[in-house]
């Protein structure tokens, strides 16, 4: 057990989230935590099975009384987001997230820390191994791949889950029940290049962009925060001319970029115009994200000329299409006030031999808004000369104010902490939406504790609400019928 959750509450759950932390689980590497949930169910004498994917489903029985009561399934996924800071030597591969306890919130020291959806995980097994815990039948359903395309979700078998009640614990606000989520979709566009031999007279710079807080793509896309991809396109495009060498920026096709860099070769005469666009650039974006990005920082770097960069109309076309190419959100509910309908993440940028490649998502509660944007984006990207295909798409999940278990949730949390809880839908998208899909009468709802900045170094989970969510789900699973 880690030191930063010694002598936290409820003591079995924050002791699983540290054994969890001690497991890289980034996401495609989620065998040292399936083998952890096998064991786990082993000692307990759980009921368990690994399907075809690598889900993990693991079932314990009613308490005592309570046999004939409605099967509920807790449900979070296995992998997590891997972000570190710029100049880290962290391997997720191998090594454990370093907790650290601050105040009322556990950190991870120089990395995302895997609240999402570690919480999860350490919350059902809690209960799971709890003899005493009042419930049903009740299932634990452990899923991969969350993270990069919902795989565990979309391959889930309908033959290995035997509740119709599923509690999703992958939701980042306490007090608020979220009952509906965005569909999604992505956009991957490569643009072959031709590379060609720069002008010795020229000059070459690197250009970077950090400083940003990035964050997820579903759930902080509202904050409107930098993309470090943007920031660099809207300093470079500006250009009359140039030549791109090296394009690198974003980690994850769900995560906002924060940093970005640009290796770019313009000629002499322009060197003077470079420095200064930039520098006009790093004026107009302190002013305009002052309050959600005060440390956003544009560096350029003279660095010795190269032997080969993208031909001059190519660079420019990209850029340009960069520019334009959405980001951010793009329509409000009007359904539900306050809710983002429509939104795009331009995730991923790299050159390398072949081409640029660039990687957005688009999520969208009206799936055909979703189709729209991404296609938007891909027109973009297409006048610039790149060759777009759509991936990962996955539906909705329409929102159902009158199903039984929202209803059984609501009373459980007035109950609970004698206050009405929020009924709303959110914008990231979760797996409940497929596995409703795949799963024949199934009825979710979704919740979890404060979490912050997730999908980000700065992620922060709030170590009170985690042990209140904790009695509250306990609470809701005694009353179920």
């Amino acid at each position: 057990m880690q030191a930063a959750v010694q002598g936290l509450k409820p003591e079995n759950l924050w002791n699983y989230f540290s054994d969890l932390s001690d497991i890289p689980r980034e996401s495609g590497n989620e065998e040292g935590v399936r083998q952890f949930l096998l064991a786990f169910a082993k000692e307990h004498a759980l009921e368990a099975i690994v399907d075809d994917i690598g889900n993990v489903i693991i079932r314990k029985k009613a308490y005592p009384g309570y046999e004939n009561r409605s099967s509920v399934a807790l449900q979070g996924h296995m992998d997590m987001v891997c972000v570190k800071v710029e100049g880290s030597t962290h391997d997720f591969a191998t090594d454990p997230i370093e907790l650290v306890r601050d105040g009322d919130f556990l950190k991870a020291n120089g990395t995302t820390l895997g609240g999402d959806n570690g919480i999860a995980i350490a919350l059902a097994l809690d209960i799971l191994a709890d003899p005493a815990c009042k419930h049903g039948p009740l299932e634990a359903i452990f899923t991969v791949s969350e993270e990069t395309g919902l795989t565990g979700a979309f391959n889930i078998q309908e033959e290995h889950v035997q509740s119709r009640l599923m509690i999703n614990l992958d939701s980042e606000e306490e007090g608020v029940l979220y009952i509906g989520c965005a569909g999604g979709i992505e956009v991957d566009a490569q643009l072959p290049v031709t590379w060609t031999k720069p002008d010795p007279s020229s000059k070459a710079f690197l250009l970077t962009a950090n400083g940003m807080l990035g964050g997820h793509s579903g759930g902080e896309i509202h904050e409107q925060r930098a993309n470090a991809i943007k920031v660099a396109a809207r300093a470079v495009s500006q250009l009359p001319s140039f030549q791109i060498f090296k394009a690198e920026g974003g980690t994850k096709r769900n995560v906002i970029p924060s940093v970005c860099t640009i290796g770019l070769v313009v000629e002499e005469k322009d060197a003077n115009t470079l420095a200064t666009l930039v520098a006009q650039t790093q004026k107009e974006l302190g002013l305009e994200y002052a309050q959600s990005d005060p440390d956003l920082l544009l560096t350029l770097t003279e660095v010795p000329m190269v032997g080969k960069a993208v031909a001059k109309e190519q660079s420019k076309a990209f850029f340009t299409a960069l520019y334009a190419a959405p980001h951010g959100v793009d329509a409000m509910s009007m359904t539900i006030p306050g809710i983002v309908e429509t939104s795009s993440n331009l995730a991923i940028l790299r050159l390398e031999e072949q081409g640029f490649t660039v990687i957005s998502s688009h999520r969208s509660s009206v799936l055909s808004a979703r189709d729209d944007i991404a296609h938007r984006n891909a027109a973009i990207l297409g006048l610039a000369g790149a060759q777009v295909t759509f991936t990962g798409a996955y539906p909705s999940w329409t929102p159902n104010p009158a199903s039984e278990l929202t209803g059984f949730c609501a009373k459980a949390y007035e109950e609970y902490t004698q206050k009405k809880p929020k009924i709303t839908a959110i914008h990231a998208g979760l797996e409940c939406g497929i596995i409703n899909s795949r799963i024949s009468g199934m009825d979710s709802v979704s919740f979890g504790p404060d979490m912050y900045d997730v999908h980000s170094v700065k992620e922060r989970l709030c170590i009170s609400s985690v042990e209140r969510i904790s009695g509250f789900t306990r609470h809701l699973l005694s009353i179920i019928e």
